[in-house]
């Protein structure tokens, strides 16, 4: 084949470049907009972590949301019913390890564990191929706010007030009175009491997902885990109980391991899948698809939970994120989020020989 002199092009060559030029100018400005570089006024991730480190202070090595918190770790035993459903390893009868962190909302490590009535659980169970399913569950049925935004929007309204070091009451007052859609989420606080014990709450997926089994079909689903393990008569967090829920939980583990049922709420077609602020009917059909097994506690700052990024956008064949506009905000602030703390470990007292010891 005749090559092109030195110096000269074919006109096709030519042709070829430009082609590659215009899909990496699309790429970059794809990537552009992604992370605000060419829209400003865009909502980023960053913005969004930035919000929530204004809130809960300058806490170098910790998450930037959940972050007083303990690892947990045990296993999920599967019990086959949910496998009609998903082709997920999980939801076969087997046994799956799991590394889990139970945690309090907000960016202040230290914060007295009576100071919300909420408790989160996240878990990370991966099978024996690699596939991971990694999930962000809360103690309450329902999400206050629908979007980003609007997430966003709260966390700038609930900003301390330097001059007394909490929220400015009539900010707050203004934003929720401009979110309607608050109403269910606000109804489970006025009855909420938070609890002496991790163990003894249910958690909630929120979001909603779906389950896909072999043949491709796909079926919305929420999920919660139900505590087989009951609270003690009158078991209330109160003032002074700085550190109780890791206290209990501690003792809890130390007696027996701790077990909780894995149920999955099938929607119906008209449920709405794409909102976190509304329930669905109580008469939905449940699977109980096994039990979740936790029996080792060890502190954040050295267990394996400490470097898990439980993004709920990990997820294995067989189950597939909803286009709920929540989902890839968390993944984005968390990755973000994650950054910023893997990077500070070595301005941590301490951090860079825990590291050393582990290798």
């Amino acid at each position: 084949m005749e090559q092109p002199s030195s110096g000269q092009s074919s006109p096709r060559n030519a042709m070829r470049w430009v082609a590659i030029g215009v899909a990496v100018a699309g790429v970059t400005a794809a990537f552009g907009y992604v992370g605000g570089w060419l829209a400003p006024q865009r909502l980023t991730p960053e913005k969004v972590v930035d919000a929530l480190q204004a809130n809960g202070g300058q806490h170098p090595g910790y998450r930037r949301n959940h972050a007083k918190g303990v690892c947990v770790s045990g296993y999920f035993e599967g019990n086959g019913a949910a496998s009609a459903y998903s082709s997920a390893p999980f939801f076969q009868a087997t046994r799956t390890p799991v590394v889990g962190r139970f945690a309090l909302p907000g960016g202040n490590p230290y914060a007295p564990d009576n100071s919300v009535p909420i408790r989160s659980l996240a878990l990370r169970l991966t099978a024996p191929d690699g596939q991971q399913w990694r999930t962000g569950m809360n103690s309450m049925p329902v999400f206050p706010l629908a979007t980003p935004q609007a997430f966003y929007e709260q966390a700038l309204a609930s900003r301390p007030d330097p001059k007394t070091g909490k929220p400015d009451p009539e900010k707050l007052k203004a934003f929720v009175g401009g979110h309607p859609e608050m109403g269910a989420f606000l109804a489970w606080v006025k009855q909420a009491k938070p609890s002496a014990s991790y163990a003894t709450e249910t958690y909630y997926s929120l979001n909603a997902f779906y389950l896909v089994n072999a043949q491709g079909r796909r079926q919305a689903v929420r999920w919660r885990v139900e505590p087989e393990q009951a609270a003690a008569p009158g078991s209330v967090a109160t003032a002074g109980d700085a550190n109780v829920l890791q206290e209990d939980l501690s003792r809890r583990i130390a007696a027996g391991p701790q077990r909780w049922k894995l149920l999955f709420t099938l929607a119906a077609a008209d449920d709405p899948v794409d909102d976190a602020t509304r329930s669905w009917p109580a008469q939905r059909t449940t699977i109980d698809a096994g039990v979740l097994v936790l029996d080792t506690v060890t502190a954040q700052d050295s267990g394996p939970c400490r470097d898990v990024n439980y993004d709920p956008t990990v997820l294995p064949r067989g189950m597939q994120a909803s286009a709920d506009p929540l989902l890839a905000a968390r993944s984005a602030a968390y990755a973000d989020s994650y950054l910023r703390r893997t990077s500070e470990e070595a301005g941590i007292p301490g951090a860079a020989r825990m590291q050393s010891e582990k290798r």
